[in-house]
Formats: structure tokens, C-alpha cells, sequence
């Protein structure tokens, strides 16, 4: 028996669909993690562009859209073990032009951006407060890295009870290997996978009850 077979036997991977409050997460899509010269590669830039047309959608509907930056200290002094792992995540402080998001998807006044200095999106920040006020029962995410920042905050929406749905061509890793295994893992555990454009028609039917 192959892994898909098992995990079909399992029934892994079951659809849980839209529910009647969705949101968009924008994770992370920041000029660092664009430039493979400093935190980027893969194919992190193509999902740049395939979240374009979605998060024009969204604004269009009025519906919420959120992003994340991490951002550290200047001076360094909140940089944890992450930091030791991984040291040049201390170079996206408040002012550095690393730690933007990218001009392409810029946010627009009234579009929150949260900072954090860890993987997950709901990890020490208002992300879930902020959800719980504005009733959000659906997380559709974008964003990098797959197997990083993205994964977190997947597992972690769903550990919320939200319905999660990850835009598959608009999550993007700086190497095509660990981005395909966790897509696939995502998939079977934590999240729905749809296209940018299978998203955007999902968002034209009824919602789940």
C-alpha cells in the first residue's frame, strides 16, 4: 500500500469547506523573503504574483484582510533561540527595507499588519483576539515559507476551530522539496488546498453552516 492509499484508508484529508466569515492571512510576503540573497529562493516570487488576484478579491468583497511581518528589536534585545537557528531573522527589524511587505501587495489603510517575532501568526499576538472580534470563522492563507511561518500558523488556526484553507499556488518556500512535503501534509491535516481562483469561486456559493 502506497502513502496515498494509506492515508485514503485512514481518511485523512476530508474537505471542510468555507464557513460564513472568511479572512485572508498574507504570511510573511516581505522583500527578505523575496531575495534569495538574504532569506527568499525557491518559489516564494511566483507565489507573490498568484496572491495578487486574490487579495484584490477580498478587497473588493470588503472582506478582512490581514498580514504579518516579523520584526525584531533594533538593538536585537528581543531575539530569541529562533534567532540563534536562524540569525539573520535578525535583520527584519521595524525600519529595515528587508522587513517590508513587498510594494506589490502593500497593505491598504484599515488592513491590519501584525508583527511577530516567531513562526506562528497566533503566537504571542492579537491575531486571535482580533478574529474572535470580527466573528472570523474561515482563514484563507498565503504567504511563506510552506514549511515554515505558514505550517505554524496553519496548525495553529485550526487548533483555534477555524475553518483554514491554504491558496496552494500562493504559498511559496525557498526550496521546492520541503515545500511540497508540508503542502502535502497541510492538505491531509490541517487545512484545505485550493487554488487562488478555486478560492475566489468557492467564495461566490453558499456558505458551510
Amino acid at each position: 500500500m502506497d502513502s496515498d492509499d494509506i492515508y485514503r484508508s485512514q481518511r485523512f484529508g476530508q474537505a471542510t469547506g468555507f464557513g460564513r466569515a472568511p479572512a485572508l492571512l498574507v504570511i510573511d510576503f516581505v522583500n527578505g523573503f523575496t531575495d534569495p540573497a538574504i532569506l527568499g529562493g525557491g518559489n516564494i516570487a511566483e507565489a507573490v504574483r498568484a496572491t495578487i488576484p486574490l487579495l484584490a478579491d477580498f478587497r473588493r468583497r470588503g472582506l478582512p484582510v490581514i498580514f504579518t511581518r516579523i520584526v525584531y528589536a533594533e538593538d536585537g534585545s528581543d531575539a530569541g533561540i529562533w534567532c540563534e537557528k536562524v540569525p539573520r531573522l535578525r535583520e527584519l527589524t521595524e525600519s529595515a527595507q528587508a522587513s517590508q511587505v513587498v510594494d506589490e501587495l502593500a497593505p491598504r489603510a484599515g488592513e491590519i499588519v501584525i508583527r511577530k517575532t516567531q513562526a506562528s501568526a497566533f503566537f504571542h499576538t492579537p491575531l486571535a483576539g482580533l478574529l474572535t472580534l470580527r466573528g472570523i470563522d474561515t482563514l484563507v492563507v498565503a504567504g511563506c515559507t510552506t514549511s515554515g511561518c505558514v505550517r505554524a500558523s496553519v496548525v495553529d488556526a485550526i487548533s483555534m476551530n477555524l475553518r483554514t484553507v491554504v491558496a496552494h499556488d500562493a504559498v511559496g518556500d525557498r526550496a521546492l522539496g520541503p515545500h511540497a512535503a508540508n503542502l502535502f501534509d497541510i492538505g491531509q491535516k490541517y487545512a484545505d488546498l485550493l487554488s487562488g481562483a478555486e478560492i475566489v469561486a468557492a467564495l461566490d456559493r453558499p456558505a458551510a453552516t
